[in-house]
């Protein structure tokens, strides 16, 4: 009964230690039993957050032992058999946070320490934007959100002065919509600037910037014209060279058209003249008598065509002299 009144106090009297995500810290354990016989063994067990309840580091039998799966991150900090059984944790996670019991047992004698370790997360590196358009007599929202870090969290806005990086009063027209918004409203040139985010917990700070360049209505008119003009100027020469190559191609088709029409009137006669089956003699004499008797037949045809000629005056003078008798 008095062991477990021993071990419900233990438990009641347990110590809390805060220590900081990717720092080192030293739970500590106090024994008294370390001369009382030969038969020393420690354990130290984690109930961390990402497994149940284990033994992380032991010493039994003159050895140490080491949780392999723990990467050897674990290890007795001090003279253990003089009665400091405390353990030094290297860069701690925040997995790691959760109860951790010490047990040093010799000669049927126990003792117990409790520790609860509580692990503190800074701020992650925030984000920073700007949600509208940087111009005259508009209005624009800055955002910063930092996704991870130990409650709460504090956010904090301030304007930068050009020189020496000192924080000033922010404009006039600037409210907090939450603690992650600032609202400017009607923009002017006299809102130009750099503004700073600064997000903060108890362990740590983190801090973003945004840089604010205000334009006027004109000067954003005349950007777009000439941005405007600058692309179509560029289309207009696209379609100028297109029409350029286009031209060109189809004055290129009509030259291979003509050039193939002279081919083929050239190469018809050719495929008269090679008929198959028929020998070059024969063709030329073929074509002599041909040529012989169209010869005849024209002079005939001449003749008959002088003689025509020839009869007709003397016909006309003999009917005329009758006619004057």
């Amino acid at each position: 009964s008095f062991t477990g009144l021993c071990c419900f106090i233990g438990v009641l009297a347990q110590t809390e230690i805060r220590s900081v995500s990717e720092e080192n810290v030293t739970l500590p354990c106090q024994h008294r039993l370390g001369l009382v016989g030969n038969n020393l063994d420690i354990e130290w067990l984690s109930n961390a957050s990402d497994h149940g309840q284990k033994v992380i580091l032991s010493y039994s039998g003159g050895q140490v032992y080491e949780n392999e799966d723990l990467k050897g991150r674990y290890s007795f900090s001090s003279n253990f058999l003089a009665g400091d059984a405390a353990i030094f944790i290297r860069s701690l996670e925040p997995s790691d946070a959760g109860l951790y019991t010490c047990k040093v047992k010799n000669a049927g004698q126990y003792e117990w320490s409790y520790i609860r370790l509580k692990i503190l997360v800074k701020p992650s590196e925030p984000d920073c934007w700007v949600e509208g358009d940087q111009i005259a007599g508009r209005n624009i929202t800055l955002h910063c959100n930092s996704l991870v870090g130990t409650q709460p969290m504090a956010y904090r806005w301030e304007r930068i002065k050009q020189t020496g990086d000192i924080a000033v009063a922010l404009p006039s027209t600037a409210r907090l919509d939450t603690a992650q918004r600032l609202v400017l409203k009607n923009l002017s040139a006299a809102d130009n600037g750099s503004y700073r985010c600064v997000v903060s917990n108890e362990v740590g700070k983190r801090i973003c910037n945004i840089n604010l360049t205000v334009k006027s209505p004109h000067n954003v008119a005349f950007l777009a014209g000439t941005v405007c003009g600058t692309v179509g100027g560029v289309l207009l020469l696209f379609f100028i060279c297109w029409i350029v190559l286009r031209k060109k191609e189809l004055k290129k088709r009509e030259e291979d058209e003509f050039l193939n029409e002279i081919r083929e009137d050239a190469e018809a006669p050719k495929a008269r003249l090679m008929k198959p089956g028929s020998s070059s003699s024969g063709s030329r004499s073929s074509r002599s008598g041909s040529s012989s008797t169209r010869s005849t037949t024209n002079s005939a045809s001449r003749s008959q065509r002088t003689l025509s000629t020839q009869e007709t005056p003397r016909g006309e003078l003999r009917h005329h002299c009758l006619e004057q008798i």
